[in-house]
């Protein structure tokens, strides 16, 4: 640890640090050193397993000497798919769903089908994404005090997010109940926009479920607890099938059918998670309902905010140069042949996400733990991976070019656009594969807020901007998929120069301290003349 980080020393709160102190012929301070003899006995048996910060030695480096360079990569690369490859499959189940129901719906008629799809692309994304970016506050969160040992806060944790995140959706509600008329104004026809209105009201059900979906993930997620998601999201997704089947063709309530069937299957998954979580799963972390779920909301939303705003930026990102192609010339092509390339860009981000949480959790555990270097060798080996997964996609997207939209429709003008579109698709599957790790890695390090200014500024400030003006002087999709290209570009080289500039060992002073200042442990900080003890049980001033 270098020197700016032993300039103060962060502890948990065991006798001995106040024994050594010099005695004083003063009442208080023997009562305060009885105490402490007592809070240490209670908190040395959690101490002892996991202490928070072992020593102030610097921290052991990643893996033992004798452990070579390959036998260190494969180890973390187990520990990273160990996170990853479950949360791939929990994301395409949960993806499923909507795509089940959106082909269910197209049985019904077109207006169905317009109204489903409008309904889930739009309005749905909307509150999918500022949402699940609040929720991926407890990867900060919960990924340091469980790096550190302090499992039992992450409880603690999980329900302040309950709190934060189902009032965040209580105020999102208008988005639903308002549909109709917002949908009329931007200049979707009467029958659809009156139709997705009415599907957007039985969609709330599902809204409600995303505060608990999203946090329950991430708290097993951080305690690499995988198995259980993907467990609970197969069993969702099969359930979903035979329930979307009984409420659209046996129990003939059409489209309101299909919309509560997204809504059951949700609620499915949250209540497998939850029975989880309260009945045994999580013996250290999960004590019980706690009043320290209502101490520190704002400072919890400040955080799960920027997380919002960090992710729910990216996902308006694609929609809104969407909307925006359909005022260039030769407006259906363009919007067609934009829309078939962005559906499979988003069946692909399914991937980068899940490797963006994995690292996340992976860097927070191992700055909790006081490991700047395992840190360090975590984000390049995640880095490494998903190159090595992106450079697959942008093969099979560049060998399979003039098939990719055969898959999605027949038109020969729309074809010919997606195949011209197609290496600009495969160059920004590559990049998608890098930006998620990198801002997974901000995120494990408790910088959302950095992240969300950047959003601003690459995706708003330069890829929409350079998109309409490309938009006009090229042909429609070309210029547009351009200017969002750019916008990536531009985004993953200020994430990548940010990660490289890290100064790792500062990086874990921070977070040492933002863990003992969260869980109320005491801060000692030495001076030439003085030393200040700060604790639940007052302030006490020893003068040397």
């Amino acid at each position: 640890m270098d020197t700016s980080c032993q300039q103060k020393v962060f502890f948990t709160f065991l006798p001995q640090n106040i024994t050594k102190a010099p005695h004083y012929c003063c009442p208080v301070i023997d009562n305060l050193r009885s105490e402490a003899k007592h809070m240490g006995n209670i908190l040395n048996e959690e101490e002892h397993e996991h202490p928070l910060i072992k020593s102030t030695l610097p921290p052991q480096p990643h893996g033992s000497n004798n452990h070579s360079l390959f036998q260190r990569s494969c180890s973390e690369s187990k520990k990273l798919w160990h996170i990853a490859a479950p949360s791939i499959f929990t994301r395409l189940a949960m993806f499923s769903i909507t795509v089940v129901t959106q082909s269910l719906a197209g049985h019904l008629g077109d207006l169905d089908l317009a109204a489903i799809s409008i309904a889930c692309t739009v309005l749905i994304s909307i509150t999918f994404g500022f949402l699940l970016g609040m929720a991926s506050a407890l990867e900060t969160l919960c990924g340091q005090a469980y790096g550190a040992g302090q499992q039992r806060i992450l409880g603690v944790y999980l329900q302040r997010s309950w709190v934060v995140l189902f009032l965040s959706s209580i105020l999102l509600l208008p988005v639903f109940i308002f549909a109709t008329p917002v949908l009329k104004l931007i200049g979707q026809p009467v029958a659809v926009a009156e139709q997705a209105g009415l599907v957007a009201v039985w969609l709330i059900p599902l809204h409600l479920s995303f505060p608990f979906q999203f946090t329950l993930q991430r708290f097993l997620q951080c305690q690499l607890k995988t198995g259980i998601i993907a467990w609970v999201s197969g069993v969702a997704l099969a359930v979903h099938v035979l329930v979307s089947w009984v409420f659209v063709y046996r129990m003939r309530i059409g489209i309101v059918g299909t919309a509560l069937s997204i809504g059951f299957s949700w609620w499915l998954s949250v209540l497998g998670m939850l029975g989880y979580t309260l009945f045994g799963g999580c013996p250290r972390s999960w004590t019980g309902f706690s009043v320290e779920a209502f101490v520190g909301l704002w400072e919890f939303f400040k955080l799960s905010l920027a997380s919002g705003v960090m992710l729910a930026l990216e996902n308006f990102y694609y929609r809104l140069l969407l909307i925006v192609s359909g005022y260039m010339h030769n407006t259906e092509i363009a919007i067609d042949a934009l829309s078939v390339c962005v559906t499979i860009y988003g069946w692909e981000s399914m991937i980068p996400l899940a490797f963006l949480g994995a690292t996340g959790v992976r860097v927070a555990n191992e700055l909790g733990a006081g490991n700047a270097k395992g840190a360090r060798f975590a984000t390049v080996v995640s880095v490494v991976t998903t190159l090595f997964v992106g450079f697959i996609f942008w093969l099979v997207i560049v060998s399979f070019n003039k098939n990719l939209a055969l898959i999605f429709t027949s038109s020969s003008s729309v074809i010919q656009m997606v195949n011209e579109l197609a290496m600009l698709l495969a160059f920004t599957v590559l990049l998608n594969c890098i930006q998620p790790v990198l801002s997974g890695v901000a995120v494990g390090s408790g910088r959302q807020a950095v992240v969300a200014y950047i959003n601003i500024g690459s995706y708003y400030l330069i890829g929409i901007p350079l998109g309409v003006l490309l938009g006009w002087l090229l042909p429609s999709g070309i210029g547009m998929w351009t200017g969002m290209m750019s916008g990536t570009v531009v985004q993953t080289l200020i994430l990548a120069i940010i990660t490289m500039r890290y100064d790792w060992e500062k990086e874990v002073c921070f977070t040492k301290r933002s863990v003992l200042a969260r869980n109320g442990t005491v801060l000692v900080s030495f001076s030439s003349n003085k030393i200040k003890l700060y604790n639940a049980l007052g302030l006490v001033l020893f003068f040397t």
